[in-house]
């Protein structure tokens, strides 16, 4: 069975997209890209424009599950805030959809790409492209939005096993 996988790399001002479909233990990719959110607008409006641009991604896909990467706090405050917003954004759309959302912590994200927790966005990007050699990925949000399409694949198939 084919399952349609989207992963979604949150951020305000710019939120990765990436579509995979898994079958068995086959991955291929479907699509990828980022939604831009205007600064110059309002916190509200630049929050309207993430879930306009990611309903619109999930209506034309139709993926089956969709996986987010958590926050990671860093020392600005306001800053982490602001990716809250944005990432409660890239809950809420797939949910409202009706699929179920998983989380993945960046350090998993990267170490099952990678094999290291502490990769840098070069080697992600280099190694989704390995694993998806006909994606293109064009900036490193959609290549962190495959990264995550790819852990999910890869925990979930886990899951399923642990299951049996």
């Amino acid at each position: 069975m084919i399952v349609r996988i989207l992963g979604i790399d949150p951020g305000l001002r710019n939120t990765g997209w990436g579509m995979i479909a898994q079958d068995g233990s086959k991955l291929s990719f479907i699509a990828c890209g980022t939604i831009k959110s205007d600064e110059k607008k309002s916190l509200s409006e630049r929050l309207k424009q993430l879930h306009e641009g990611l309903s619109e991604i999930v209506a034309s896909f139709t993926p089956d599950e969709a996986a987010v990467e958590e926050t990671f706090v860093n020392k600005d405050a306001r800053a982490t805030l602001k990716l809250g917003h944005a990432r409660g954004i890239a809950l809420l759309v797939p949910a409202l959809a009706g699929l179920s959302v998983a989380e993945y912590a960046p350090n998993l994200v990267k170490k099952t790409i990678v094999g290291a927790g502490h990769a840098d966005k070069d080697q992600i990007h280099m190694m989704v492209k390995v694993l998806l050699p006909k994606s293109d990925a064009k900036t490193p949000d959609s290549a962190d939005a495959l990264a995550i399409a790819l852990t999910h694949a890869q925990h979930r198939g886990l899951a399923a096993r642990l299951k049996t």
